[in-house]
This record gives structure tokens, C-alpha cells and sequence, in this order.
């Protein structure tokens, strides 16, 4: 399978200052990737010479098989920026179908757009009308005109509610199932880690780590946590069994690495007469994300 979009050793150089140096990565059809980072490590100068908006100073880019900011790659790329802005005086309607009048397609297809996006109640409002979350949706619906085979979207969920936020992602979902490769950059962790397939996390223009959730896991190695709840009277007796826990509120706290996991399960197990629940806690993507950043410097 080509990769629909495949960087190789980019480098990009602002005024002597390595925006980005020797980053390296690929993103499948149907694949969605989650580009992390803080800010100023090089998410947006990426994205940029991925849409042919800048040119690198070494490495090689390739989008659906072209270079990036030629025709052939422009017809299958689109973007959706953080801030979405449109002319407050035009209706959703109309900012779609003129879009799609400038990509000579049929226009008739604007308000499926629209209605795909949740938009379609309110098509014929004019966007000086909308909120912020509206807006974006509108945004989002200019990006899918022409089934798009690479979405690169910056801060995509930004203004969104948490249902406009969920209905979003179900979208993302469809269109990776249509083989669509999406390349998102986002800072709400929470959201990424549970509906992306791969995450690339940048610091200081460098890629510092790169896999899915559970590869990152066993490379940051760790801490898992643990949350025991005792049977009423127990507590003691599982304080002294376990002498590492600690006490937190009416519950037991019990922190273990990643390769004295399965023993401390075994010991807890042990205790199954005394214990009522048991909470395993996973390092969560926050917490993979500050390591690998704490640990390039940042």
C-alpha cells in the first residue's frame, strides 16, 4: 500500500534557527495520525510544507504521490485551519457553492456538505450568524468538497461543544473508513487519545516519539497506578500486605512499573476475601506526552 503522504528527513531552517530538523514520517489511506506538541515545536511550519505553502530546506516530501503545492497534490489535500473565517455576510449555502463552483463541481452537492457537518438547519443563515463552533463546521465542509484523500487539520475541534466535538470525530471515522489518511494537530489529549490510530509527538522541531498509544506506553515505561477499595474493616490488613500503598480518602493508592505489574496484580489477587474493587490506571496520554517532552529539554 503507498503511503498517502510520506516525509523524509525534513529539515526546515528559519534565519539560521532549525524550525525543523530530520523529521521523518508517513501516513497510510485510511490511517488517522495525531500530531502533538507544544507550541513553537514545529506543528504549523509542518503543516505548511506539507500544503506546499513553504519550501523546506532539505528532505523530501511526497502528498498522493506529487510534490507537495502542485496541482496533482493540491486537487487531493484540504485544510482546515484552527480559525475558520468567512464573510459574515454569505450563507453557509453559499459559501459552499461557491467553493465548489471554483473546484468545477457540481454544486447541487452543497447542502449533502452542509448536512454532513450538522449544518444543514441552518444553511440559509448568513455565518455572521453563527458561533464560533458553527463556523468551523463550515470550514470543515469546504475541506470535504472533492473527497479529499489527505485532511490536515490544525486545531480542528476548536469552539466546538462536546456533542458537536463527538459528531465530528464519528465524521473522522467515516472517512478514514473511505480511505481518507488524516493528519490532525490538536492539544486536546483527552479527545485524541481515544479516536486516533497513531501519534507523533514533536518538541523543538524534532520528532521524539512516534507510535500508537500502547507503543508509547512501553517506551515511556511508566508508572501504572492502581486504586484498591477494601471490604469494611480490611483496610489495615491490605495497608500491611501491600506496605508500598498508601491511604487516599477511603480508597488505597498502589504505584508499580510497567514490569512489576502482573506481581502486583498476584499479590492484590491474594487478598480477593479482603478487597471489594480494583481500579488499574494506565499512564494516560498527558502524562506520555509531558515525559517524551520533559525529556528532549522542553
Amino acid at each position: 500500500m503507498t503511503s498517502t503522504l510520506t516525509i523524509s528527513h525534513l529539515t526546515k531552517t528559519y534565519d539560521g534557527v532549525n524550525a525543523l530538523s530530520d523529521v521523518s514520517l508517513s501516513v497510510e489511506p485510511g490511517e488517522r495520525v495525531a500530531l502533538l506538541g507544544h507550541n513553537g515545536a514545529g506543528k504549523s511550519t509542518l503543516m505548511k510544507v506539507i500544503l506546499g505553502l513553504i519550501q523546506p530546506n532539505g528532505g523530501e516530501v511526497t502528498v498522493c504521490g506529487a510534490k507537495p503545492g502542485q496541482a496533482a497534490a493540491r486537487a487531493k489535500v484540504a485544510y482546515l485551519p484552527e480559525n475558520a473565517t468567512f464573510h459574515s455576510a454569505v450563507t453557509g449555502l453559499e459559501q459552499i457553492t461557491y467553493y465548489m463552483r471554483l473546484r468545477n463541481l457540481d454544486a447541487s452537492g452543497a447542502m449533502e456538505l452542509l448536512d454532513r457537518v450538522g449544518l444543514s438547519a441552518a444553511a440559509k443563515r448568513r455565518i455572521g450568524t453563527y458561533s464560533k463552533g458553527m463556523r468551523q463546521r463550515v470550514g470543515l465542509a469546504q475541506a470535504l468538497i472533492g473527497h479529499p484523500s489527505l485532511l490536515v487539520l490544525d486545531e480542528p475541534t476548536s469552539g466546538l461543544d462536546p456533542v458537536s466535538r463527538r459528531d465530528f470525530y464519528e465524521l473522522l471515522d467515516g472517512l478514514a473508513a473511505e480511505g481518507a489518511a488524516i493528519l490532525l494537530s490538536s492539544h486536546a489529549l483527552t479527545e485524541v487519545e481515544a479516536r486516533t490510530d497513531r501519534l507523533l509527538i514533536l518538541s523543538g522541531g524534532r520528532m521524539v516519539a512516534e507510535g500508537t498509544l500502547s507503543d508509547l506506553r512501553r517506551e515511556a515505561a511508566l508508572p501504572v497506578s492502581m486504586h484498591i477499595t477494601a471490604l469494611n474493616g480490611y483496610s489495615a490488613d491490605i495497608m500491611d500486605a501491600l506496605p508500598n500503598a498508601i491511604r487516599v480518602g477511603d480508597a488505597l493508592h498502589i504505584s508499580c512499573n510497567q514490569d512489576d505489574k502482573l506481581a502486583t496484580l498476584a499479590e492484590i489477587s491474594a487478598l480477593r476475601g479482603k478487597v471489594a474493587d480494583l481500579e488499574v490506571i494506565p499512564p494516560s496520554l498527558e502524562d506520555i506526552y509531558s515525559h517524551f517532552s520533559r525529556r528532549d529539554g522542553q
